[in-house]
This record gives C-alpha cells, structure tokens and sequence, in this order.
C-alpha cells in the first residue's frame, strides 16, 4: 500500500511564497511520476507541475517562472515551491504518485490548503 503524506500548506499575503512538500511511502518501485494538481470548489482538479523519475518536468502555463517542482528519488519525496502567489493561486493542492506500470496506479495525498489573501 502506498501513501503519501502532504504538508506545507497555510495563508499568505499575494506576492509571498509557500513551499509544499509530499513524502511517498510504501511499495514504491520502477518508473514513476509526481506532481502536484489543485482544486477549486465546482472546479475539476488541474494539473500544476509534475515530475518523473527520470527528470521530465512540466508546469501549467499559469505557474511557469513561479513555481518549481523538485523530487528527492531516495526520499520517494517531491517539493513545489510557490513564488509570487496570487489570489488565483488559492486553491486545495494534492500530491500525486502515478506507478507507471502496465496498469498504471495512480495515487493521492489527503490534500492541504493553500489560501492567498490579503
């Protein structure tokens, strides 16, 4: 069983930063991705940057020169650090863990707050 144990979350003045961090544990094995997504109520779940174990990186257009994902493999752990936050950014982020495997599993943390006002 794998389970991912996010932190990092809170409120912060538009303009300032947060860094979260998801750490994976269980039987995590071969090729892999993660990232992190965000929802708004009444909205579907978007993907905001995620990472794979072999080093590709990608970001939504809207956090691109932001923010920065970062994985540690040997701590099964991935970071998002979160510049020049704005209203927009407000949101509930979860960490994801996708094995890619034949049949792909696909994993996510309980979720933390994120809140940008002022």
């Amino acid at each position: 069983q794998v389970q991912l144990v996010e932190s990092g979350g809170g409120l912060v003045q538009p303009g300032g930063s947060l860094r979260l961090s998801c750490r994976a544990s269980g039987n995590i094995f071969g090729n892999n991705v993660m990232g992190w997504y965000r929802q708004t109520p009444g909205k579907e779940r978007e993907l905001v940057a995620d990472v794979a174990s072999s080093g590709a990186i990608q970001y939504r257009d809207s956090v691109k020169g932001r923010f920065t994902i970062s994985r540690e493999n040997t701590e099964n752990t991935v970071y998002l650090q979160m510049n020049s936050l704005n209203t927009d950014d407000t949101a509930v982020y979860y960490c994801n863990l996708i094995l890619l495997t034949i049949s792909p599993r696909i994993y996510w943390g309980q979720g933390t707050q994120v809140t940008v006002s002022s």
